[in-house]
């Protein structure tokens, strides 16, 4: 049995994350097993932007996605270090992270750790397909506070 690991911030939740996970999990073979690691807070604030949802919340949504096995929260201060806990046989890329494929490949030989790099090209495309498209469009709606009166 393979084990593919998976990561990402995982914030608001949304189609293209099944995708990629329905994905990166086929990318092991019939009875691969899907690990995922999410990014911490401080992480995601320091990479992109503040999390809307708490790395616990995010966790336990992505726990709760039918081809996730495991998940775990990264490491604040080694991204290495949870690949060497997991020894992955594959690492999926999805088509939005922005890593080096050769690069990302090389860190790891050079740490000792033997694993396939493969990147998730699957995409689902919609208007809505990104944390940030979410966020960019709630901030765009005109809000009717009285809609809103029982939140």
């Amino acid at each position: 049995m393979k084990i593919v690991m998976a990561t990402g911030t995982f914030d608001i939740v949304h189609p293209g994350h099944g995708l990629f996970l329905k994905e990166a999990k086929k990318l092991g073979g019939e009875n691969a097993r899907l690990v995922v690691v999410l990014a911490r807070d401080s992480t995601v604030r320091s990479k992109k932007r503040i999390p809307i949802i708490n790395e616990e919340q995010r966790l336990e949504m992505i726990k709760l996605l039918k081809p996730v096995d495991e998940a775990f929260l990264g490491s604040e201060t080694d991204m290495f270090a949870v690949v060497k806990k997991i020894n992955p046989d594959i690492i999926a890329i999805g088509p939005d992270q922005k890593f080096d494929i050769e690069n990302l490949k090389e860190d790891l030989k050079n740490r000792g750790l033997e694993c396939e790099v493969k990147r998730v090209n699957k995409y689902k495309k919609s208007h809505l397909d990104s944390s940030c498209k979410i966020i960019k469009r709630i901030k765009e709606i005109e809000f009717d506070e009285s809609a809103f009166k029982n939140c």
